[in-house]
């Protein structure tokens, strides 16, 4: 099996100035998604997607594979991430043939590990080549969540799951990021990483499925390293 992975990385972050390539630890930011792919047998190449020629460099010293910058067109806060999928991916098999998958590991999720990619994979395989998307329990029950009427609340679902205890609910899980495997027809077609026959590749880890998107994101993930160092040096 011939799988691509593709790594966005859009120089132009709001929230975080340079996150893609700020240091997370020892390391830059999405170094550690290339790392964490690196040995998987089934990845022929990791294609970078970027606009910014830091962060080409920077990816190319950690091993991805950078032969242009992104159009500007597709480097825009609103541009959709199928889109710069669809034109890695074309770029790729004129120049190198087609392949099986399209992997998308976005460098906001850094401690997806290579295990995880593997068992990806493995389902991808076991599943018939569906997609496979990654999912983690969710935090916030839907059958708990509310929306806003004028000045008051209501269920944001129909179904009465109000009553529940938690323990009763039943299993509810969201999407985190770390993981999207499709085949490259499919994802031409529906232009979705999400279509009918999507299998879950699920998640439990909580380290594993943190996704950077804050300041306060980046905050508790230096937190976690800090405590993991302090304690490696105990031992």
């Amino acid at each position: 099996m011939k799988i691509l992975v593709l790594i966005p990385a859009r120089g132009g972050s709001k929230r975080i100035p340079g996150k893609n390539i700020r240091f997370l630890g020892n390391k830059p930011l999405i170094a550690w998604s290339l790392e964490s792919s690196e040995h998987v047998p089934e990845i022929c190449d990791r294609l970078v997607s970027t606009d910014d020629p830091k962060i080409a460099e920077v990816a190319q010293k950690y091993g991805g594979l950078v032969p242009w910058l992104r159009p500007a067109d597709l480097a825009t806060a609103t541009a959709k991430s199928v889109d710069v999928c669809l034109h890695a991916l074309e770029w790729y098999e004129k120049s190198y043939g087609v392949v099986d998958g399209l992997l998308l590991l976005q460098p906001t999720s850094p401690f997806r590990t290579e295990a995880t990619i593997k068992a990806g994979i493995e389902l991808f395989a076991r599943s018939h080549q569906c997609p496979v998307v990654s999912v983690t329990p969710a935090k916030s029950h839907p059958l708990w969540c509310f929306q806003l009427e004028g000045s008051t609340i209501k269920p944001f679902l129909e179904i009465d799951g109000l009553h529940l205890r938690s323990q009763d609910l039943p299993p509810a899980y969201t999407v985190n990021g770390a993981f999207y495997l499709i085949q490259p027809d499919q994802l031409r077609e529906a232009k979705t990483f999400f279509p009918a026959n999507t299998v879950p590749l699920i998640m439990e880890s909580e380290l594993e499925t943190i996704d950077i998107d804050t300041l306060w994101d980046w905050q508790l993930v230096e937190a976690i390293l800090a405590k993991v160092e302090r304690e490696k040096s105990l031992y």
